[in-house]
């Protein structure tokens, strides 16, 4: 089974008449892209620390106790309200292990269709994935001083930008399930994907790296 497997309506019937049976199958079906999600959105701080596998058991859990009030309002997809609840169980995780004080503002972001801010920008967790393909001519790998030029190059797009490169490229999402998340059309998502890598690819040319 995937995402597209029933539409949207036949998928909330389940819901309704099979709860535990069919949230916990559309939890395993889209496990993997919000695996994605937990590892690259993990703050630097905490890499190693904490096991993805723990964070989307609780996730899972916390979508457990949401779902009656899920079902009551038709905002949001399965699978966009499964990635919010992923989304904001990283936050919770992140507040209990760093504290909600020692995070800087300017390292949160607010994504359309998150449920709050995620622990460190996107153009952070960009900059940390492009960098861990990269080698300086001198081939010793990318750090300090040039990641941070990394972060500011990659700051200079768009936030919307930022997310679809981020959910295409780095979470492996389906353009369909970025539309949802984004609320867009899957021809502007696609559209907008397209235009927002070439972006990309500009920005790091400009600064000496590639995608």
């Amino acid at each position: 089974m995937n995402d597209d497997s029933i539409d949207e309506s036949e998928l909330r019937a389940q819901l309704l008449a099979d709860p535990d049976s069919t949230l916990a199958d559309q939890f395993c079906v889209h496990r993997e892209s919000f695996h994605n999600l937990v590892t690259f959105r993990m703050d630097r701080r905490l890499s190693g620390r904490i096991d993805p596998d723990d964070v989307l058991q609780e996730a899972f859990l916390a979508a457990k106790s949401r779902l009656k009030h899920f079902l009551s309002d038709e905002k949001h997809t399965v699978f966009a309200w499964l990635r919010m609840i992923v989304t904001q169980t990283m936050v919770d995780v992140h507040r209990r292990h760093l504290g909600a004080g020692k995070r800087s503002a300017g390292r949160e972001i607010k994504l359309s269709g998150s449920a709050g801010p995620y622990p460190q920008t996107t153009a952070v967790s960009i900059a940390d994935r492009i960098a861990a393909k990269q080698t300086t001519p001198s081939g010793v790998a990318v750090r300090g001083e040039e990641l941070a030029v990394l972060e500011k190059a990659i700051a200079t797009l768009s936030e919307q930008d930022q997310e679809i490169i981020a959910m295409r490229h780095f979470e492996n999402l389906s353009n369909k399930q970025v539309s949802e998340v984004l609320g867009l059309s899957i021809t502007a998502t696609s559209n907008r994907y397209v235009r927002a890598l070439e972006r990309l690819r500009e920005v790091l040319e400009g600064i000496g790296m590639g995608l």
